[in-house]
């Protein structure tokens, strides 16, 4: 009987890709640099984003977490699930428990086809401003 090797994660495929194998998600490096801002402040800054295209949905850049402030963020209660990425965990500027909408999100154990987002995280458009250079 051979034993798993405990280093070695086990499989974990999208179930989206097996019941819709025609959605494609693609993702790439994005040239150049990002920079995001709440008001004045910086919240990240990176010249290493992944752009994420999928289907017809808009692209969406998704920043190292290494590239991001985390100090002026707080992981929030907030927890969907997407049948290509995984389960998605969000982050909001302020307190946890304020009523501060999410700004972040991330995918921090991503199905198996969407490994390169891991430890990155994507904001939203209108609720933060994201400059593109």
């Amino acid at each position: 009987m051979t034993l798993p090797d405990p280093l070695t994660p086990a499989p974990n495929p999208a179930p989206g890709f097996r019941d819709r194998p025609g959605h494609t998600i693609t993702i790439a490096p994005h040239a150049g640099k990002v920079v995001v801002r709440a008001g004045d402040q910086v919240i990240a800054s990176t010249e290493a984003a992944l752009e994420l295209v999928e289907a017809r949905y808009k692209p969406v850049l998704y920043i190292p977490f290494s590239d991001i402030d985390f100090t002026s963020l707080s992981r929030s209660a907030t927890m969907t699930h997407c049948p290509f990425k995984g389960d998605a965990t969000y982050w909001l500027i302020g307190l946890p428990g304020d009523a501060s909408p999410d700004v972040m999100w991330a995918y921090e154990t991503p199905f198996d086809e969407m490994e390169a987002i891991r430890g990155h995280g994507a904001f939203y458009a209108d609720r933060v401003t994201i400059e593109t250079a």
